[in-house]
């Protein structure tokens, strides 16, 4: 067992199960004799690795020590580090690592960088084979930033500095560009960021949801989905509501918080849910938020895990900087769905105008089922706008507008033309969500 008293010992004791932690290769030190370095044998070369468990499930941790040369890697640091994901991958086992690094040791020079480059390349390569969570809890700058950004995950504890370049050496900077809060909501590389405790218990349920193990509902399969009438313009409110226990994880919810992705289950399922959020009173769909679906679809294709989205859109985001961006970023999203293998449904809540919505998992995108309520408005453009264009000189724009909306502009008539293949109402759609998803298995 492990025994160190320091903040990378206190970090993987706040994470696993009481006394699960087992310590690999504590008595690894530094090899390396350049700048006097043999003289500091400290222990466990400023790596903590071993395995232990999360609610019983196996996961492997690694945290690194800042209080023995700076946590800096050198060649015995990622070869711990390496052999931890050796270990994981054998079994299929998470990996967990808690970050807090001086960089790369300068002491052993190119044989430091080639052992970084080493470590990226291992996270890289099982990317989508093992899950892998990173929690940024002390210093992580340079290259290694590159390691949080592989992660399935990212974590951020608030103090933590996460950065390429240090925010003083940038020209102009106003703003602390490493912090948690810039990460969180400007960046968009960090799911979750909070107090350690807080950023613990985040991890604690993102393993709970993976691997993609079925187990036991504790919820009753046909409980009656409540309230949703007051909650259609936000997904994560939908989806609070459907999944058991009301339990959803919402990821990334600082950053382009006008498109909502999360993890929960359904009868013991863990499902993916992607969906819209209405901003300002608008339903739209953003380059930011396109990019952020797009990479969360590519997270659950490659975990097995199924798709749920829950769509409320009308438009795509206008100015300048979209027109730049938003075209790729709907291609990548677009693929995404598209190319994603695992079972996709979609559930229309409010709205569904135009190419925004089929662009979002439509059943021309390959969605395996499409259910909507009765209230929602399908079409291929709101009634208001389409009569302004489909008036002519002298023609009375209202009744063309009554009459588009009772033809055109509702799910009943989506559902007749094949669009849509089922209505149900708010209390029931828990149920047939599950039952469409159960109908894959």
């Amino acid at each position: 067992m492990g025994s160190d008293s320091n903040q990378a010992q206190a970090r993987i004791n706040a994470l696993l199960d009481e006394n699960s932690f087992v310590e690999l290769q504590s008595l690894v030190t530094s090899r390396n004799t350049d700048f006097n370095l043999n003289a500091k044998k400290e222990p466990s070369d400023g790596v903590i690795i071993g395995h232990g468990l999360v609610d019983g499930t196996l996961v492997f941790v690694f945290s690194q020590n800042a209080d023995v040369l700076g946590g800096t890697i050198g060649e015995m640091h990622a070869k711990k580090i390496l052999s931890l994901y050796d270990m994981a991958l054998k079994v299929g086992a998470p990996v967990i690592g808690f970050i807090d690094c001086g960089g790369v040791r300068l002491q052993e020079s190119f044989d430091a960088l080639e052992a970084l480059g080493s470590v990226i390349e291992r996270a890289a390569d099982v990317k989508g084979v093992i899950p892998q969570l990173m929690c940024v809890a002390g210093n992580c700058g340079g290259g290694l930033s590159v390691l949080p950004s592989l992660a399935d995950f990212t974590f951020m504890v608030e103090g933590a500095s996460l950065y390429i370049n240090s925010p003083d050496t940038i020209t102009g900077n106003d703003c602390d560009t490493s912090s948690a809060k810039f990460q969180f909501e400007e960046a968009g590389t960090v799911d979750c960021v909070g107090s350690l405790s807080e950023v613990v218990a985040s991890i604690r349920q993102v393993i709970s949801m993976i691997p993609n193990d079925i187990v036991e509902a504790s919820d009753d399969l046909n409980r009656a989905a409540e309230g949703l009438n007051s909650k259609l313009t936000d997904a994560a409110l939908v989806a609070t509501e459907l999944a058991d226990n009301r339990q959803f994880i919402e990821l990334k919810a600082g950053f382009a918080k006008e498109m909502v992705t999360g993890l929960m289950k359904l009868d013991g399922v863990t499902i993916g849910v992607v969906g819209n959020r209405e901003v300002d009173g608008e339903a739209y769909l953003s380059a930011a938020g396109c990019e952020k679906a797009a990479d969360f679809v590519d997270l659950c294709d490659m975990y097995e895990i199924p798709v749920l989205s829950i769509t409320n859109v009308a438009a795509f985001k206008s100015c300048k900087c979209q027109e730049r961006r938003l075209p790729r970023a709907l291609s990548q999203m677009t693929q995404r769905f598209v190319d994603a293998s695992v079972p996709k449904l979609n559930l229309i809540t409010k709205q569904a105008y135009g190419t925004p919505y089929v662009l979002m998992n439509s059943k021309a995108l390959g969605a395996d089922l499409v259910y909507a309520f009765d209230s929602t408005s399908v079409g291929a453009m709101e009634a208001s706008k389409a009569a302004k264009i489909l008036a002519d000189n002298g023609t009375d724009a209202a009744a063309i507008e009554k009459d588009y909306a009772s033809l055109q502009d509702s799910a009943l008539t989506a559902a007749a033309h094949g669009h849509i293949d089922r209505i149900v109402s708010m209390a029931d759609a828990r149920k047939y969500i599950i039952a469409g998803f159960e109908m894959f298995f």
